[in-house]
């Protein structure tokens, strides 16, 4: 059972939606933030990145950020202005990138589930980025940025998508990444008819957002403590999406140096290896790796490596079949999640990032992936294993600001 709940929203107006509507706080560094909030002071990167406001250089944790944060939240609720909404609703959200197009459904979604494991995990957490959007979330009391679900697709929640969506939407903007979003509000017999759907589904997956769930759990956990809970803090704001529209671009790696190896020392002990052949910047499929070396792409085959007895799903990954066969033995990168002579490069930025970086001998050597699917996320999360790092980027971008959800 996936329990969802309607809220009364605290959302931007049709006519300003677009300069408040924002990109998710950890998908840019300082700098692109700043140039985000640069002559657009509605923009809600004010709000999810504070520090932007304050000196550079200032550490990003320091009080003086969340402080700002509340104050920024404050200053944007009048001067957008922000309204909330007089009755608690649900949200079709849609989002069109190119040709591809998905709808998912914005709501509170049940923590005590989230606790339980009915929504499902892939991914470890850092504290670092925990303990920041807790106390994010604490001091705003509210949850600006929504975590991205997926589910297995039901054709009864489909037919009330189609109906809703066959309506004017709330919202309709193109953003400056050239991504459309629109939203439906969900009220009335639709919104019983999705509350029931979702009722049906055994359990939903994290897709996108495992820090902004975990923190949202440990602010509930915070204010219980405190003995300031409230019924508002045992829900968190959430899209989900069904599996068969959510769409995941491949994660790139690049390694700085090639280990004190030469290009040709290096490339012969891949081959030692590895079938290695002529290829494409993009593999064809799986089991199949496209590697940027000295201004050519070479194709390297890893369906020959055989994973160990009584490997875990996460294993046969190619993410993790390129890990143990070649980024661990012959380029020395033992743990990616610390190793700083690695890089990940998210599909969004095209192989033509990979030849930049290493054509400019910012890295030596690239690796284009090929998409992890939503059915390995999903098998590995039923399984109760942890995906390697960096394995998925989930496009399009949810975008902060469009719903929040006050607790």
């Amino acid at each position: 059972m996936s329990i969802v709940r309607p809220f009364r929203a605290l959302r931007p107006t049709p006519a300003n939606v677009s300069r408040v509507a924002e990109v998710p706080y950890d998908v840019v560094n300082v700098e692109e933030a700043r140039q985000l909030g640069a002559g657009n002071a509605l923009s809600f990167i004010h709000v999810s990145r504070a520090e932007i406001d304050l000196p550079p250089g200032t550490d990003p944790y320091a009080d003086a950020v969340y402080i700002k944060a509340r104050e920024n939240f404050e200053r944007l609720r009048a001067a957008a202005p922000l309204v909330e909404e007089r009755e608690p609703s649900m949200y079709l959200y849609r989002l069109k990138m190119g040709n591809h197009v998905q709808t998912g459904l914005a709501a509170c979604y049940s923590l005590d589930e989230y606790e339980r494991d009915l929504i499902k995990k892939h991914e470890r957490t850092r504290r670092d980025k925990e303990d920041d959007r807790t106390r994010h979330i604490s001091t705003l009391r509210a949850q600006t940025g929504p975590v991205f679900l997926t589910y297995r697709a039901s054709r009864d929640i489909d037919a009330v998508v189609d109906r809703v969506t066959a309506g004017p939407p709330l919202f309709d903007f193109v953003a400056p990444d050239a991504i459309r979003h629109s939203l439906w509000p969900v009220t009335g017999a639709s919104l019983d008819q999705l509350v029931a759907g979702f009722a049906a589904l055994p359990c939903l997956y994290i897709a996108d957002g495992h820090h902004r769930a975990a923190s949202a759990a440990r602010t509930r956990r915070a204010l219980e403590a405190q003995g300031a809970g409230s019924g508002d803090a045992d829900w968190m704001l959430a899209v989900a999406f069904p599996d068969n529209q959510t769409q995941i671009l491949p994660y790139n790696r690049v390694v700085k140096d090639l280990a004190g190896l030469t290009p040709d020392a290096f490339l012969a002990a891949v081959r030692a290896r590895f079938t290695v052949t002529e290829g494409a910047a993009a593999p064809t499929g799986r089991g199949r790796v496209s590697m940027y070396l000295g201004g050519r792409w070479l194709a390297i085959e890893l369906a020959g490596m055989v994973p160990r007895a009584g490997a875990d799903v996460a294993s046969t990954l190619d993410v993790s079949l390129l890990q143990e066969g070649l980024l661990a033995p012959v380029l020395k990168v033992a743990d990616p999640r610390t190793d700083k002579r690695i890089d990940f490069v998210g599909g969004i930025r095209g192989t033509a990032e990979l030849e930049r970086l290493v054509d400019q001998g910012k890295a030596a050597v690239a690796f284009s992936m090929f998409p992890v699917g939503v059915g390995d996320l999903m098998r590995i999360a039923d399984a109760g294993e942890i995906m390697p790092p960096k394995s998925t980027w989930f496009e399009p971008k949810l975008r902060d600001g469009l719903l929040t959800h006050l607790i």
